[in-house]
């Protein structure tokens, strides 16, 4: 019996998708520093001989986050899900934009369709991001990343980024390596000499409180992790946590690539830059839930389905997780019913100490045109 061949998975993701996007219609601010997370008031205004009148991040008042931002911002040291209003203190020329979840679902499929019609094992992981199972693929993975990459700009105008290894972690990583417009290649034979030089913060689920725990240990990179005795991580981290730092740092990763079409629950999450505590931070934290909660929201339009249950999940500094949810009595897509049920959840849920992550999770989930007719879900415009 012939032997399966070697599992190869891809990981592509768009580069600054939401800015690219924005970059096809006002191709003038190509090179410029732009943050993307404005109101609709912030609209460009186009002059009478043609020219056009951007928003600037320094004229920003208000509690609003930073949804995205180009490359050119990000060297500036603005990131998405930060204040504007501390980003306008690091970059206060940046050009000012209004999200538009319209234009960047429209890219999001044509993307996708491009990709599924060369390679048709996809898991979609949101609005930018997608696996892809390539193991049956009987092409080489240069040429077969190449075609991928050429078929999203032709359909889409836009560029992407796209790692290939035997897992869904590595490729994660190695999507990330050579931004933007990038194919970077892995072996598990090359894990010593290009992964393990790697930061620990480069795995996904490794945030800047775990990288502070690992430097204090002396854990600097993906190599000192992996040689980590076992035990000293258990004392640090618990046993769960610890198996699968160990595991993960070792490039090890059995996660099949997933394509059913319907999803038990769809979340958003965001791990902080810095700890942040409930009432002292409390309008940058209410701005983060809200932000979370509108691109939930977007998630369910885009993939047609409402959700009957609302949850959220906060990790506490120390690293412990709690998760509270709530069944409504009608199923609901838009962000101020989510934002309203998150609200709820967070008042049974201790608020004494500070916050490393905050999640929204609707499950429950139901097919928007199997409810729209028998209930009062909301048909209209997301409230953006």
């Amino acid at each position: 019996m012939p032997e399966s061949p070697p599992r190869r998975i891809a990981h592509l993701d768009m580069d600054a998708f939401y800015a690219s996007v924005e970059l096809l219609r006002y191709p003038d601010l190509r090179g410029q520093a732009v943050v993307i997370g404005g109101r609709r008031d912030h609209q460009p205004i186009t002059l009478p001989d043609g020219t056009r009148q951007y928003a600037r991040l320094r004229d920003y008042v208000g509690r609003g986050v930073i949804t995205t931002s180009t490359y050119e911002a990000r060297a500036l040291g603005v990131f998405s899900a930060m204040g504007m209003m501390k980003a306008a203190q690091l970059a206060p020329e940046a050009i000012l934009l209004p999200v538009d979840f319209d234009a960047y679902r429209h890219y999001s499929r044509l993307f996708k369709a491009a990709v599924r019609a060369i390679a048709p094992q996809v898991e979609d992981r949101g609005i930018d991001e997608i696996y892809i199972d390539l193991t049956d693929i009987a092409e080489d993975s240069l040429p077969l990343a190449q075609r991928l990459k050429q078929a999203v700009r032709h359909a889409t105008g836009l560029t992407c980024s796209i790692g290939i290894t035997p897992n869904k972690l590595l490729s994660k990583i190695c999507s990330e390596l050579d931004k933007p417009d990038g194919i970077t290649l892995l072996s598990r034979e090359e894990i010593p000499a290009r992964i393990w030089p790697l930061a620990v913060r480069k795995i996904n689920g490794i945030g800047p409180k775990a990288s502070e725990r690992l430097a204090a240990m002396g854990i600097a990179t993906i190599g000192q992790l992996a040689a980590a005795a076992p035990e000293a991580l258990q004392a640090q981290f618990g046993r769960n946590y610890a198996l699968w730092l160990h595991e993960v740092a070792h490039g090890i990763d059995e996660r099949p690539v997933v394509t059913e079409s319907e999803p038990k629950s769809i979340s958003r999450e965001t791990t902080f830059e810095r700890d942040l505590h409930p009432q002292q931070d409390r309008i940058q934290l209410g701005s983060i839930l809200t932000d979370l909660c509108e691109r939930l929201a977007a998630d369910l339009l885009r993939k047609a389905y409402v959700a009957k249950t609302i949850g959220i999940k906060l990790r506490y500094d120390d690293f412990r997780s709690v998760t509270r949810d709530l069944t409504l009595p009608e199923p609901v897509r838009d962000a101020a019913s989510i934002l309203r049920a998150a609200r709820e959840c967070l008042k049974r849920v201790p608020l004494d100490q500070r916050l490393r992550l905050l999640g929204v999770r609707a499950s429950a989930l139901l097919p928007f045109d199997d409810v729209a007719e028998s209930s009062s879900v909301e048909q209209g415009e997301l409230p953006f």
